[in-house]
């Protein structure tokens, strides 16, 4: 099992170094040319007030991206809903839906806030005050403009870090890094890239943005949970083991370089596009190839897909989900999420 023949061509055009990547790319100039000057003339439309933007019914707060996919947006989301919830808030989740998964996964999070799924942020913000929530966690909503928000954190993966920001689409970046002084706060997250790289692509935001504050946030795999049930374990159980992982996500080469983190002896991927929707018969095929493994386990934002299809005469499936830590800026965080939430009083 593999991603498709065009993901791979994307990726390889995207992140390789190689005679035909630098062809490709060189090729897509004159598209990114273009690309770059719509989002600047947008951006410029806002920033003008000739794009109207509206405030939301409740404070909000966006947590996005400059990039496609992969910067952990979604745990993160989860995170700081709990954290407004630690502080006295009464957060909801309002996201676009995009593939399915989402939803689910924030539910499975965070069975206690309640989830929107709503394109239109400002009718998805409402839906939230009239669910009973006094604040809002706009998960990816950085490019949507048309909601005023109260606050902006933007997360920069280190693992997709390079000095060289192609936009698309010669490149994954959804916008030139400059946008970056947009936000509130910027966050460096990191998955199998180490401290050290986290902090040079922090340094690296300060140069650029230095007005804007930054944190950094480890984004690393918890406990194997049964797909089937309550049923867990420690991760160090996949230590010598030969481990087959599945994962439909933005990022899967950070998984699986997690997993080979953890001391298992071998790890087979089967990766498929992000957001992919399985069916019994992707389930059955992956089940067979998977037969010989001591371990198979995918993402959560995977089991809350591939689960209802796994066989019931397959080896379990277990699923790990992203815990997120923060390890530089907490003060910077807490900052941010209390003047949220004091900006309830205005509402």
């Amino acid at each position: 099992m593999s991603r498709s023949r065009a993901e791979r061509a994307v990726e390889r055009i995207w992140r390789g170094d190689d005679a035909v990547a630098r062809m490709a790319r060189l090729a897509l100039a004159p598209a990114e040319g273009l690309y770059r000057g719509i989002v600047a003339a947008r951006g410029a439309l806002y920033d003008a007030g000739v794009l109207p933007s509206r405030r939301p019914a409740l404070p909000s707060i966006s947590i996005g991206n400059l990039s496609v996919g992969g910067t952990g947006k979604t745990p993160v989301s989860a995170y700081v809903a709990g954290r407004l919830r630690e502080k006295g808030g009464r957060p909801a989740i309002v996201l676009r839906g995009y593939g399915g998964d989402e939803p689910l996964v924030h539910a499975t999070l965070n069975p206690a806030v309640p989830i929107v799924v709503a394109p239109d942020r400002i009718e998805g913000v409402e839906r939230a005050r009239v669910l009973g929530a006094d604040v809002a966690v706009l998960d990816d909503a950085f490019q949507h403009r048309r909601a005023r928000r109260s606050a902006d954190i933007v997360l920069v993966s280190a693992e997709g870090w390079t000095e060289q920001r192609r936009l698309l689409p010669a490149g994954p970046w959804r916008e030139p890094i400059r946008a970056l002084r947009r936000a509130t706060l910027a966050v460096v997250t990191r998955k199998a890239a180490t401290p050290a790289e986290a902090e040079r692509v922090r340094d690296a935001l300060h140069r650029i943005v230095p007005t804007v504050p930054v944190a950094m946030v480890s984004l690393q795999p918890g406990d194997l949970r049964d797909t089937r049930g309550p049923a867990s374990a420690p991760l160090s159980d996949l230590v010598g083991r030969d481990v087959h992982a599945i994962a439909a996500i933005g990022d899967p080469a950070s998984f699986v370089r997690q997993l080979e983190r953890t001391g298992a002896a071998r790890v087979t991927p089967h990766l498929f596009p992000d957001h992919y929707e399985f069916s019994d018969a992707d389930a059955q095929r992956l089940a067979l190839a998977s037969s010989g493994a001591d371990v198979i386990v995918c993402t959560l934002k995977d089991a809350v897909k591939l689960a209802p299809h796994w066989p019931a005469e397959a080896p379990r499936l277990w699923y790990v989900s992203q815990h997120t830590a923060v390890e530089q800026g907490m003060e910077s965080l807490d900052a941010v999420l209390d003047a949220l939430l004091a900006a309830r009083s205005t509402y």
